[in-house]
């Protein structure tokens, strides 16, 4: 599998540290309170454990108290969508060998959990089957790990928040009352694992309540295809925990299945060596002659689990596992003093950083620069070297070249002498 450059990613919340493999948000509330971290993606085949904590970002404010968010512990094989590249990560938290590529994260994670200002640790999966107390068939059953909240012991004796089973039963009894179908009941599992599961001894969880950090695993079902609605469930969970905790938010929008599905297919947009944006929304599923660097190209997605991975073909743009686009590039130097543009949308000049999208009724018109270039994508006049001082309607552009799928955004570039200055797109606004 090629390596995935690394993908800065750019939201309104603060990056707490940005030397981890993995990104680590911050949502703060102007009151104090306790400090709850929220982990995901430690399985890359479990997207109900890495979209959640990503809307969580994205669309939640703290008011009391502080949450802290880990949406991608293992890019790697989030991108890869399996359990582990590198075997389970979560096998690896009670030893693990300085050579094996999940270290850094691993060690990192730990120091997080440790760190004297969390208060509470949920690590975020969804799991095979339906968490029954009595069999009643191979997908419900009691070694069934969906829809559970999981416990590695009753209680941590001493510490704030340790009563586990309590705190998991609050949770299962609220989520219990407001279920999309009947059959998606929670329910708590303790695996008593100190005396009972040698294996579960080497979870994150279970290292966590080792150092007195009260913690618990929220599983949703495998069996639950619809990816909102395990979302929907990791959320409600979460809700459930913070009011327990004492934590005050505020959330962007109502918490309910549609907008659930409409916030998870938001993927946001990319920007591309600081002069490039696309909008990831709608993009057609490969984009011809993209102007990049040769190497060291960086991605900034607004997405917190954005990602570009390199292949042969060019780069993969990723939102989780969903393969959104592919580039296929266009190799420039990028050394160029040209910072801004003047574009005449319908008549009004307005000036233009790269990177931007604007918005056209009906014609545009660049305005020129000395010894800078303009290419506007998809649309061409005879004898004409570069595209700027002319009068380009909507019907003069050749819809395939869109960035997206309703014909609706163009590209117009910006070139000084061999050099890729950068891109500026533009939108017909109906």
């Amino acid at each position: 599998m090629a390596i995935a450059e690394k993908a800065k990613t750019n939201t309104k919340k603060e990056l707490l540290k940005k030397n981890t493999p993995f990104d680590i948000y911050e949502l703060k509330g102007k009151q104090n309170g306790t400090t709850l971290l929220v982990i995901g993606g430690i399985h890359g085949d479990e997207p109900g454990g890495f979209f959640t904590p990503a809307l969580l970002v994205n669309f939640y404010q703290i008011k009391k108290g502080k949450v802290i968010v880990v949406p991608n512990l293992n890019p790697d094989s989030i991108l890869a969508f399996r359990r582990g590249v590198y075997k389970d990560m979560n096998r690896k938290f009670a030893t693990i060998k300085r050579n094996d590529p999940d270290f850094d994260n691993v060690q990192a994670i730990k120091k997080l959990i440790t760190n004297e200002e969390v208060d509470f640790i949920i690590n975020l999966h969804d799991g095979h089957g339906f968490y029954r107390e009595k069999w009643e068939n191979s997908i419900f059953n009691p070694k069934a790990w969906g829809q559970t909240y999981v416990i590695d012991q009753k209680t941590l004796d001493n510490v704030a928040f340790g009563d586990l089973d309590s705190i998991a039963k609050q949770i299962e009894s609220k989520l219990n009352q407001r279920l999309h179908y009947d059959f998606h009941t929670f329910g708590v599992r303790n695996t008593e694992t100190r005396i009972k599961d040698e294996e579960q001894q080497n979870s994150l969880t279970f290292f966590a309540i080792t150092h007195l950090k009260p913690s618990l695993a929220i599983e949703t079902s495998k069996n639950i295809t619809e990816l909102p609605l395990k979302t929907l469930y990791q959320l409600s969970s979460i809700e459930a925990l913070m009011e327990i905790l004492g934590i005050e938010f505020e959330r962007k929008f109502d918490l309910n299945l549609e907008n659930v599905a409409q916030k998870i297919n938001d993927f946001g947009s990319v920007k591309i060596n600081h002069n490039v944006t696309l909008k990831l929304n709608g993009i057609r599923s490969f984009i011809n002659f993209a102007p990049l660097l040769a190497q060291n190209n960086v991605f900034d997605f607004t997405h917190p689990l954005g990602r570009a991975k390199k292949t042969k073909e060019g780069y993969e743009i990723y939102i989780g596992h969903k393969r959104i686009s592919l580039l296929k590039p266009d190799i420039f130097p990028m050394q160029c003093n040209v910072k801004e543009v003047e574009i005449e949308l319908d008549k009004e000049v307005v000036k233009a950083n790269f990177g931007e999208t604007l918005d056209f009724q009906q014609n545009f018109l660049i305005r020129g620069q000395t010894g800078v270039r303009v290419n506007v994508i998809g649309y061409s006049k005879k004898g004409i070297v570069s595209e700027h001082g002319l009068t380009i309607n909507k019907e003069n552009i050749d819809k395939r070249y869109s960035l997206d799928k309703a014909k609706s955004i163009f590209r117009a570039e910006f070139y000084q002498g061999k050099n890729f200055c950068g891109m500026i797109n533009l939108h017909i606004k109906e």
